[in-house]
């Protein structure tokens, strides 16, 4: 069964087939992702404090990413139309077109590393790269994916070929990983670090927390709320720790530069022939990230325009980051996950908000019959962003650097939590005032 091309509307329960086996298996399988290997490098930490950030982060990033998952199954719709619920029919467009912008940002970036793992592998075995090639090629197979749709994805794709591969794949990297490493002395000797420890948990959570935005994609066919919110919850948690877990052992054992994340990818090849065979078997599952982020883009696109056919917005997502991935590199990443989290995780915590004041349950008329706009949930999502930034203190912005340098504090606490709580709290503050003093009503309605 497979609903390849279908739209807005909320999934019916004939279609509600992926269980939490499913569920967890479709979610450790987009967890696994040389991407997530590659984020280390930008930690500077010693490995106690890399660790402690992996846990800490991975623990408040999935569950924010269960919970939106949870909320997407009880909607049944896709994330971005799940967001006229909080901000209003016209409010939610401005959610969409920045997650459209992200999916295809993820999307580019997963092609880049794919082609670089696979162009390193062709060097070892034929003597040429060809990454322009490859960068084609994945982004071909990607389109194809996509228009497998989530079901037919996970059931003729994950289940009988790419979470075995993935799983052989990491036991031997992991087993590689530390054979190369001497884990006592990185242990014993942190080293001189300049990382901040809150900034490498802002990253572990941005990297969760950017598929909330999707996550609702796939949940809405998900059989129940609790094979969304366990199957989502574990099957991502897993391979977040495994990933920046290992892939700091690696980083601080190899000595990569924070500058050239890409020579991990080499490192990985150099390992042997078993390494190359495991770097292949990871190469066909990142795949699996640009199939959900092409697949997503074009959902996400129909809350704009939903008469045009998703598998025609299917092909032109995969399009724009096969050119993507063509001209631009990788070397501006953290920064573009930070300004992810400022975006997101504000706004999942004006969904979460409101969503508990709907009594924790979304109906179709809750979600299609919404006002155009609800300027209270829009100004807490704003406010949330604003101190996420604050916080975070972003470079290299122009202007907008350099008045956040001038009056924010120096970096020491994370800026994930404090946002999606000021946003949650003022969305809430809103609801409620629009309730008690009936003239307040345009802040909810």
């Amino acid at each position: 069964m497979k609903a390849p091309s279908w739209g807005i509307e909320p999934v019916p329960q004939r279609l509600r087939v992926l269980g939490l086996f499913d569920t967890t298996l479709l979610w450790l399988n987009l967890g696994v992702s040389l991407l997530v290997l590659v984020l280390p490098a930008y930690f500077d930490l010693s490995l106690k404090d890399a660790l402690a950030a992996t846990v800490v982060g991975g623990a408040i990033g999935n569950g924010m990413l269960a919970l939106a998952a949870l909320i997407g199954s009880d909607g049944r719709v896709p994330t971005m139309v799940l967001q006229r619920a909080p901000l209003g029919h016209r409010g939610s467009y401005a959610a969409t077109v920045l997650n459209v912008a992200q999916c295809l940002g993820w999307a580019i970036f997963e092609l880049i590393v794919i082609a670089t793992a696979a162009g390193l592998l062709c060097d070892q075995l034929f003597g040429f790269k060809a990454i322009w090639a490859w960068k084609l090629a994945f982004g071909g197979i990607a389109a194809v994916l996509a228009l497998l749709g989530p079901i037919g994805f996970v059931r003729r794709f994950v289940r009988k070929f790419a979470i075995w591969a993935v799983a052989a794949s990491v036991v031997y990297l992991a087993w590689w990983i530390v054979d190369g490493a001497s884990l006592g002395n990185l242990w014993s000797h942190g080293g001189d670090h300049k990382g901040s420890f809150w900034l490498a948990v802002d990253t572990v959570i941005a990297v969760t927390v950017s598929w909330a935005p999707l996550v609702a994609d796939y949940t809405r066919f998900s059989r129940d709320r609790r094979s969304a919110f366990l199957g989502v919850g574990i099957g991502y948690l897993l391979p977040t720790l495994f990933q920046f877990g290992f892939g700091s052992i690696l980083v601080l054992s190899r000595g990569v530069d924070p500058n050239h994340p890409e020579l991990i990818l080499t490192a990985i090849a150099g390992g042997g022939a078993a390494a190359a065979l495991a770097l292949l078997a990871l190469t066909v599952d990142e795949t699996d990230e640009a199939f959900a982020n092409v697949y997503s883009a074009a959902v996400s696109t129909q809350n704009l325009v939903p008469r045009i056919s998703q598998r025609v917005l299917i092909v032109c997502a995969s399009i724009v980051a096969t050119g993507g991935a063509l001209a631009i590199d990788m070397r501006s990443y953290q920064r573009f996950l930070l300004l992810l989290g400022a975006v997101f995780v504000p706004l999942l915590g004006v969904l979460v908000a409101h969503w508990l004041l709907n009594g924790a349950h979304y109906t179709r008329s809750d979600i299609f019959e919404s006002p155009a706009v609800r300027p209270g949930s829009i100004v807490a999502w704003v406010a949330g962003f604003l101190l996420y930034e604050w916080l975070y203190q972003p470079a290299d912005l122009g202007f907008w650097s350099s008045w956040l340098d001038h009056w924010a504090p120096s970096y020491q606490i994370g800026a994930s939590l404090p946002s999606f709580a000021l946003a949650f709290a003022l969305t809430w503050l809103a609801g409620l005032a629009s309730r008690r003093v009936p003239a307040l009503g345009w802040l909810r309605a």
